[in-house]
């Protein structure tokens, strides 16, 4: 999960202060040099690290949060505007421009992910409404073109190549006459790295920006390299004076060195984060929701927002007749896993309920990722008539959907108890619910 070590380190360091009626100035000196330990061993930079702690001890040992009937509470608080200020205070949006096309320049090192996020960005801006076109102009590396028109097809997004003997000047100049004639409003350009930075590699993003003269600059970094991310994001603003930052796997950064970075050392906002593999694994990044996450506060808008993209409401109303009516079967189920999964890993969304972003906390939960995969495969393995009767499931199907699910029978009866004693409680609860106010919520058979 993002952020991980550093989420358990800091709500460590907070635990302590929490439950005190009162504090001393020592209290608050030595949380925040358990703070400051927590935040080197993220990989931040040293010297955010420190201006970071001397102005949250200032506002700590203030009267205000002395004097406070909860100062613990009140400290936690600060950090989380402090991380907040962090990581750039508020949200930053691209930049369209008042004529399209509006025109995006990707770039970054081999290995960050650049040419997959392109299609991810792409993919997010279509579902806004955008028309983008996505430019093949790395032509150095291997396949690279191949790439990007494979990710262009897979979210459904043109891509404009000439293939790898024309200058990638030349291909951004005439991407972007491309997108003018066929009413493309946002140009993606996907440019070349280099495995490291170089004198060559500059010039030509140098030159691609000169002859397009984008809209947004944006840099693609592996977050998962820390404080090397933010070197290689100064070298490249003082060249090409980016706009933007997108970090790449930030799914797998339990540290958060990068994130909580590279806004203060080159003033340049985070504008996406890619927390996934999938095409679809792409967020607008929040500074204030990603503090809320990091001290376990939850992210309830994220979570909300994800649920509403994902979830089909014509089939969450019909679940909810068949749940009110004990109806419901497992067929039901299967479409309910499948919607969850579009959503991201269990791990991540709940780590968005506030007090879940907590190491002791999810490792109590049975709910992972491999769990739904595996209830996923014993369902597939099953019929349609036994989806939908599970009561005429005997001992030599149980053995074939166990074969063919890869799990042992045990793992079967456990999921057919489980789906039973669901439907159980449903009708000791169906008349409950008649005496409620309808919530709107989404509805889950059974975990």
């Amino acid at each position: 999960m993002a952020f991980e070590n550093l989420a358990e380190k800091l709500q460590g360091a907070f635990s302590q202060l929490r439950g005190k009626g009162k504090l001393t100035e020592k209290d608050v000196k030595d949380a925040m040099r358990e703070v400051k330990l927590a935040l080197l061993e993220a990989d931040v930079n040293f010297k955010v690290v420190k201006d970071f702690i001397n102005t949250l001890t200032e506002r700590a040992i203030g009267e205000s949060v002395m004097k406070s009937l909860t100062p613990g509470q009140q400290v936690v608080k600060l950090v989380n505007e402090e991380l907040t200020n962090l990581m750039g205070k508020t949200q930053s949006k691209i930049d369209f421009g008042s004529r399209p096309p509006t025109v995006i320049m990707m770039a970054g090192l081999q290995g960050a992910g650049k040419t997959t996020t392109c299609g991810k960005l792409g993919s997010l801006l279509k579902k806004q409404g955008k028309r983008p076109l996505l430019v093949a102009c790395d032509v150095y590396r291997p396949a690279a073109i191949q790439q990007l028109k494979v990710v262009g097809e897979k979210v459904d997004v043109p891509v404009f190549e000439l293939g790898n003997q024309v200058s990638p000047v030349e291909i951004a100049k005439q991407g972007l006459a491309h997108a003018v004639r066929f009413s493309n409003d946002v140009v993606i350009i996907d440019t070349a790295g280099r495995l490291h930075i170089d004198e060559a590699l500059m010039q030509e993003l140098i030159e691609i920006k000169e002859t397009v003269k984008p809209n947004e600059i944006l840099l693609v970094l592996d977050s998962m390299t820390g404080q090397d991310a933010v070197n290689v994001a100064e070298h490249f603003n003082s060249q090409l004076e980016v706009s933007g930052v997108i970090l790449t796997k930030l799914d797998g950064d339990t540290r958060g060195g990068a994130a909580l970075s590279v806004r203060a050392v080159t003033g340049k906002p985070i504008k996406f984060a890619c927390v996934g593999e999938k095409l679809t694994d792409i967020e607008e990044f929040y500074p204030d929701r990603m503090a809320s996450r990091i001290l376990g506060m939850g992210d309830v808008l994220s979570l909300i927002e994800k649920a509403q993209e994902n979830f089909d409401e014509e089939k969450a109303k019909k679940l909810e007749k068949k749940m009110k009516t004990q109806s419901f079967d497992l067929e039901d189920f299967l479409d309910q896993l499948e919607q969850i999964q579009k959503m991201g890993s269990i791990s991540d969304l709940l780590g968005m309920i506030p007090g879940m972003n907590n190491n002791k906390a999810l490792k109590g939960l049975e709910v992972n990722d491999k769990d739904l995969l595996r209830t996923k495969a014993i369902i597939q393995s099953m019929t349609k008539k036994e989806r939908i009767d599970p009561d005429i499931i005997n001992g030599s199907r149980k053995k074939r959907i166990a074969a063919g699910a890869g799990v042992h029978v045990s793992e079967v009866n456990r999921l057919l108890k489980q789906f039973d004693q669901s439907k159980k409680m449903m009708k000791q609860f169906g008349g409950m619910e008649k005496k409620m106010k309808r919530g709107g919520g989404m509805k889950f058979p059974f975990f």
